[in-house]
C-alpha cells in the first residue's frame, strides 16, 4: 500500500513541474509579444524600414533597366533582368569582346537558319548597338536576348523540337528555367561567363565545320551566283552554252580546283568533257545523286540552288545538331534523307547499310530508343491503318489474296482465335467495318523478312529485314509505311547478338530454324538507336553533303500538321 502511495506522489509532482514550465514559457512569450507591441507603438517606422529598403532597391533596379533600354526594344523578360542586375550589384555582363563575338556569331547562325524571327531581330539590333559604346543599354538588351536564346534552346529539347523541321516557332517563349539562370549566374560570378556562352552552341566539331562552310560561301558577298537556263539533260561530250556558269558554281562549291577552273575559263570551250565531267560527278556524289556525269533534272536543281538557299540549309542543319548525340560511342544512327544507317559499338564503327524509310505520306518519325531484342522469323501484326488502306481493297477483289500472302485473320488484338476469311460477310470487308485484325505468318513472303529489331516507341516503329530486296536498287528509297527496312539486316542481327554475348554458331542456329524466336539483348548491351533528319552534314573527308528534303522539313516555318507513320495503329 505504501508503494502505491509513493508512485502516486511521484506522478503528481511530475505533473505539477510540467505545468509550471508551460506556464513560465507562456508568460515569457506574452511579455515578449507585449514588448514588441509597445516598441511598434513607440516607433511604427522601425518595423517597415526593411520593407522600405527592399522596395526602394527594387524600384531603383526597375528604373535602371528601363533607363538602360530607353525604349530601344520591348524587353522579353524585364522582371528577370531586374533580379539579375540586383543580384550582381548592377555589374556588366558583356565586358569581354570575345564573349560578345561568340554570342553574336551564334545569333548569326540562328538568323541564317530562319528558325526564330525574334532572335534574328535581336541579332541585327545588337549589331546596330555595338559601336555606340553605351555599355548599359547594350548590356541590358544583350542579356535579355541571351534569356530568349536560353529559352529557345531549352524548348528545342521538348515541345519545340519541330521548330527545326518547319513548324512555326512560338512567340511566347517561357522564362528560362531557374536551374539555367542559376547556372548562368554561377558562371558569371566565377569568371566563366565566356565558357558558358561557348557551351550554348552544339558541342560537336561538325557544327564548327558547317559554320566554316557558311563562312566560305559568304566570303565573296559581291560575287553574283550564276543563273542557269537548261534545255533538257546534258550528256558528257555535249556542247553547253552555260559552261562559264557551271565552272563558277563547281569552283565555288569546291568540286573543281581553282587551277582547273582558271584553265577552262581561259580556253573558253563549251564542250562538256574531261575534268568538268569529273567535277560534276563529285558534285553529284555530295548531293546523293547518281554519279553518272549526266546533268539531268535532279542535278540541275542542285546546280540552280543559289547562295542564300545553300547557306540557310547549312545553318538549319547546324541547329539540328542540338538534337542528336554529341558523341556516339555505341549506337545505330539512321539518317532518313540519306537512306543509310551506321552502327558503332564501343567507339568502333562496325557497319553501314542502305535503308528504306517511310514515304512522305507515311513518314518515319524522328526519335531516340534502344534495341532491346532481335526477333528471328517474326510474325507481322499488321497495323489497322495498313489493313484498311492497303490490304482490304485487295481482299474485296479476291479473298484468296490473304491465303496467297500467308495472312491470318484473328478475332482481335487481345485474341489469337483464327477466323475463316470465307465466313466473313462481304460488307464487313469494308475498311470502316472490318472488326478483325490481320497477322502475316513467318516465311519468305513475310513483309518483315527474317529479322525484326524491337525498339520501344509510341508509334510501333521498328527496324526489320524485307521480303522484297530489289527495292534497295532504287536511288530514292522513301517507300515504306514508316518502319525502317535494313538491307544488311543479317549482318546487323549478328553484330548485335555477338555484342550481347551470343556466339556466331548460336546465331546460325537461330537463323536456320523456322521457329519464331525472340532473343533479348543483355541489359548492359542494349544498343541506342537514333532516327535523325539531316539534309546537310560534313562527311569524314571534310566534304559538305546535301540531300533532298523528302518530308519538306526544310521549308520556311509555317503552321503545319505533323504527319505520323502508318504504324500508329489508328
Amino acid at each position: 500500500m505504501a508503494l502505491v502511495k509513493d508512485i502516486l506522489l511521484i506522478i503528481i509532482l511530475l505533473f505539477v513541474s510540467f505545468y509550471w514550465q508551460i506556464s513560465c514559457a507562456y508568460s515569457q512569450s506574452s511579455v515578449t509579444q507585449e514588448n514588441n507591441r509597445l516598441l511598434h507603438l513607440n516607433n511604427p517606422r522601425a518595423s517597415f524600414s526593411a520593407v522600405d529598403r527592399s522596395s526602394n532597391m527594387l524600384s531603383r533596379a526597375q528604373g535602371w533597366v528601363a533607363d538602360a533600354n530607353a525604349n530601344m526594344t520591348r524587353l522579353k523578360y524585364p522582371t528577370t533582368l531586374v533580379e539579375l542586375y540586383l543580384s550582381t550589384g548592377f555589374s556588366q555582363f558583356w565586358k569581354n569582346q570575345r564573349t560578345i563575338n561568340d554570342f553574336i556569331d551564334q545569333l548569326r547562325i540562328i538568323s541564317l537558319s530562319q528558325t526564330n524571327k525574334e532572335l534574328t531581330a535581336r541579332y541585327h539590333l545588337l549589331i546596330q548597338l555595338q559601336p555606340q559604346q553605351n555599355w548599359q543599354q547594350y548590356d541590358v538588351i544583350a542579356t535579355d536576348t541571351l534569356l530568349i536564346y536560353l529559352s529557345f534552346i531549352e524548348q528545342l529539347h521538348g515541345k519545340g523540337k519541330m521548330w527545326l523541321f518547319g513548324e512555326k516557332t512560338s512567340s511566347r517563349l517561357p522564362r528560362p528555367s531557374q536551374m539555367v539562370i542559376e547556372d548562368m549566374l554561377m558562371n558569371y560570378e566565377n569568371n566563366q561567363f565566356h565558357q558558358f556562352i561557348i557551351r550554348l552552341k552544339p558541342q560537336t566539331s561538325e557544327y564548327n565545320q558547317l559554320v566554316a562552310s557558311i563562312n566560305r560561301l559568304e566570303s565573296h558577298p559581291t560575287l553574283r551566283w550564276p543563273v542557269f537556263i537548261f534545255h533538257g539533260k546534258v550528256n558528257p561530250g555535249s556542247k553547253i552554252q552555260f559552261m562559264p556558269s557551271l565552272i563558277t558554281v563547281l569552283k565555288r562549291l569546291g568540286d573543281l580546283s581553282p587551277r582547273e577552273a582558271k584553265r577552262h575559263q581561259q580556253q573558253r570551250r563549251s564542250l562538256y568533257t574531261g575534268s568538268i565531267v569529273l567535277a560534276v560527278k563529285r558534285f553529284q556524289a555530295r548531293h546523293g545523286l547518281k554519279r553518272d556525269g549526266i546533268i539531268g533534272t535532279e542535278t540541275q536543281k542542285w546546280l540552280a540552288l543559289n547562295l542564300t538557299q545553300r547557306v540557310r540549309l547549312l545553318a538549319l542543319n547546324a541547329q539540328r545538331l542540338r538534337l542528336w548525340s554529341t558523341s556516339l560511342y555505341t549506337g545505330i544512327v539512321v539518317n532518313i534523307p540519306n537512306y543509310y544507317m551506321n552502327l558503332w559499338l564501343d567507339g568502333r564503327w562496325v557497319m553501314n547499310s542502305k535503308v528504306i524509310v517511310g514515304r512522305p505520306s507515311r513518314q518515319t518519325p524522328i526519335f531516340n530508343s534502344i534495341v532491346n531484342s532481335v526477333v528471328f522469323n517474326p510474325y507481322w501484326n499488321v497495323p489497322n491503318s495498313i489493313t484498311k488502306r492497303d490490304i482490304l481493297p485487295k481482299v474485296r477483289r479476291s479473298r484468296s489474296y490473304l491465303r496467297r500472302h500467308n495472312y491470318e485473320v484473328l478475332r482481335s488484338w487481345g485474341s489469337s482465335e483464327k477466323i475463316n476469311i470465307n465466313s466473313i460477310p462481304y460488307n464487313l470487308l469494308a475498311s470502316n467495318k472490318f472488326p478483325y485484325r490481320l497477322r502475316q505468318k513467318p516465311g519468305k513472303k513475310n513483309a518483315l523478312g527474317l529479322y525484326k529489331f524491337n525498339i520501344p516507341n509510341t508509334q510501333s516503329i521498328y527496324l526489320h529485314d524485307t521480303s522484297y530486296p530489289v527495292l534497295f536498287n532504287k536511288h530514292e528509297r522513301a517507300l515504306s509505311s514508316g518502319c525502317v527496312r535494313v538491307l544488311e539486316s543479317k549482318s546487323l542481327a549478328l553484330a548485335l547478338l555477338q555484342y550481347s554475348g551470343r556466339s556466331e554458331s548460336q546465331f546460325n542456329m537461330f537463323s536456320k530454324s523456322k521457329k519464331t524466336r525472340t532473343i533479348r539483348l543483355n541489359k548492359s548491351k542494349k544498343v541506342p538507336v537514333e532516327i535523325i533528319y539531316q539534309t546537310a552534314w560534313i562527311n569524314d573527308d571534310g566534304e559538305v553533303n546535301y540531300r533532298f528534303d523528302i518530308y519538306e522539313y526544310d521549308r520556311e516555318q509555317q503552321n503545319k500538321v505533323s504527319l505520323t507513320s502508318a504504324y500508329n495503329n489508328n
